[in-house]
This record gives C-alpha cells, sequence and structure tokens, in this order.
C-alpha cells in the first residue's frame, strides 16, 4: 500500500487538490477524475486524520491530507480477460460457521478495486453464501484474510464471522498457517541482473532476502531486491524442483512470508521466471502459471489441523 501525507498550502477542493498531486505520485498512470472521486468516496483519503469521503470537501492552508493507495485496486480497471465467475458448491473446499475455503479461478481478483461493476472472488462469495440464505435483509459477512494476484488461482480462504478475525489473522501472521504454490517456470529469456548462488540441479533449495517496490516509474519488476534501509520487507520462499519437462521447471513453493508476488520474484532472480509472467522475463502463455495447491492451517475454533488442497489445473501436474 502507497501512503502519502501532504501539507495543503492554498485553499481548494479536496477532489482538485488529489487531481493535482496524485499525477505527481504516479508519473506513469492515468489519474482520472472519476478514479479522483472514487478514491475519496472508497474511504481512503483523510483530512487531519479523520476520514473523508466528500470529494467537495473544503481545505484550507495547513490541513493534512493522507491518501492510503493500494496501487493494483486503484488503477487496476476491468480487463479483456476478466471472467465472468459465479461461485458453485463444486468449487467450495471446505465451509462451516466460521470460514469458508473456496477454489479462486484465474483472473479474478481476490477483492473489488474501485470500479464496482468489477467482480471479485470475494464479491462471488458473497453471493453464494446469500444465494444460500435468502432471508437475509443484508449481505452476509465475508472477511478478507489473505490475498492471491488476479493470475494466480487456488486455495482462498474467508472468515464468516468477525470472532474468528483476529485468530486467522495471527495465524497468518505467525506462520502456523503453510501455503504450498505449485509453479511452472521456464528459462528466463531475459539475464538476471543478481544471479543466485545456487544449484538448481539441488531439490530442494530456499530463497530469502528484502523485496520491495524498485522503481515508481517503471512497469517491469516493479517489485525487487530493496534493502530494509530502504523499504524493503523481508520475504522467504522454500523451493521443491520436482522434475522437467519439455524445456519447463515443476517446482513447489512454501511461503514463509507473504509480500507481494513473492514467488514470481524469487523464481526471476533464480534464473527461472515463471511460464506466463512477462513482467518478470518468463515466456508468453495463456496464464501466468502459479497455483496455490494447498494450505494447512489449525482451525480458529477448534484449534483441529486442517488441510484444504485445491485441485491443479490444467498444465501443473508434471
Amino acid at each position: 500500500m502507497e501512503q502519502k501525507i501532504w501539507t495543503v498550502e492554498k485553499e481548494c477542493r479536496l477532489d482538485e487538490f488529489l487531481r493535482r498531486e496524485l499525477p505527481l505520485l504516479f508519473p506513469e498512470k492515468d489519474v482520472s477524475n472519476s478514479k479522483v472521486r472514487r478514491l475519496i468516496v472508497a474511504g481512503c483519503i483523510y483530512v487531519n486524520g479523520r476520514q473523508c469521503r466528500i470529494p467537495a470537501f473544503y481545505l484550507f492552508p495547513k490541513s493534512k491530507v493522507c491518501a492510503e493507495i493500494e496501487e493494483d485496486r486503484f488503477f487496476f480497471e476491468k480487463q479483456p480477460e476478466d471472467i465472468d465467475f459465479v461461485l458453485a458448491e463444486q468449487d467450495v473446499l471446505f465451509e462451516d460457521e466460521s470460514i469458508i475455503v473456496a477454489n479462486k479461478p484465474t483472473f479474478l481478483p481476490t477483492e473489488g478495486t474501485i470500479v464496482e461493476s468489477r467482480k471479485s472472488m470475494h464479491s462471488c462469495v458473497i453471493e453464494y453464501l446469500w444465494k444460500k440464505n435468502p432471508s437475509l435483509r443484508n449481505p452476509p459477512y465475508v472477511g478478507i484474510m489473505h490475498r492471491l494476484d488476479r493470475e494466480t488461482s487456488g486455495v482462498l480462504l474467508f472468515t464468516k464471522t468477525r470472532q474468528v478475525n483476529k485468530a486467522v489473522s495471527d495465524m497468518f501472521q505467525n506462520h502456523s498457517a503453510v501455503k504450498i504454490y505449485r509453479a511452472v517456470a521456464c528459462q528466463g529469456r531475459i539475464a538476471c541482473r543478481h544471479p543466485v548462488a545456487m544449484n538448481i540441479n539441488r531439490k530442494q533449495f530456499v530463497i530469502e532476502n528484502f523485496i520491495g517496490r524498485v522503481s515508481a516509474k517503471s512497469a517491469r519488476c516493479r517489485i525487487g531486491v530493496l534493502p530494509e534501509s530502504k523499504g524493503g520487507q523481508y520475504a522467504k520462499t522454500e523451493f521443491e524442483l520436482l522434475g522437467e519437462k519439455n524445456g519447463l521447471f515443476y517446482f513447489n513453493c512454501r511461503l514463509f512470508t507473504g509480500r507481494t508476488h513473492q514467488i514470481r520474484v524469487h523464481l526471476s532472480r533464480a534464473g527461472y521466471p515463471l511460464l506466463g509472467d512477462e513482467l518478470y522475463g518468463g515466456e508468453s502463455n495463456d496464464r501466468i502459471m502459479l497455483h496455490a495447491m494447498s494450505l494447512e492451517f489449525p482451525h480458529p475454533v477448534s484449534g483441529q489441523l486442517m488441510k484444504v488442497e485445491a485441485p491443479l489445473p490444467e498444465g501443473f501436474d508434471l
């Protein structure tokens, strides 16, 4: 999440102020009037420490304006590959009174963007639960506890009551939840700038470093190795090489941390970017070959150890 704080120098409306300042923060992006207004209405703007959802709110000199912007949500418009997904019973991997675990398809964002018409896995789960309980006057509560990239498919857990949010959040924070991904990688079409001292012939290896945004102005490799002193966040991934077939490498990947694009960045850094991940040097494909295969976790109420698995899509099995 990008956070920016400004001090107002002269009187103006809030939307006018942001329309002037946000293009300076994101010089390579299209910051339209409608995006600015949606950002304000979505509750992402604070004036003097208080949330402000009024585009015409009047600012005075020395006022403090804070913007909390998730770039992927703010700038992501509906894409041609976006799917019109309806969650069905066969997509639900586990459900009880507290949680629901579902199999997210590719080309569907985890949560909604400021484009209200754009579907998300979160909205699909809400629709599914509401259809099961049509007597509810208001939409059922569904809490987002972790996320998958739009292009990544697989296991995704949501809470159904606020009472279990802390327990679920804690299990992700303290790594008692074990996330395993299946990745299909190719040999990089671009040379690695920072090759990893590792032997790909080893069946298992670990990559750990600090990663973060390395360039605000470039679309390519926007996440990369970044020292902690410059805002990098610790990231650790364990890889198991399952085998090679037709020039492709099949990995199981265990995440110890959950940073943006973590597996994508780590495999690219090793010289084996994901198939379909052109952003990080991979060959073209109809999707990025990354699938959240399983999630093992203690149940937030009973404490019972659970393991939920999502079937491998076509092309992921060695």
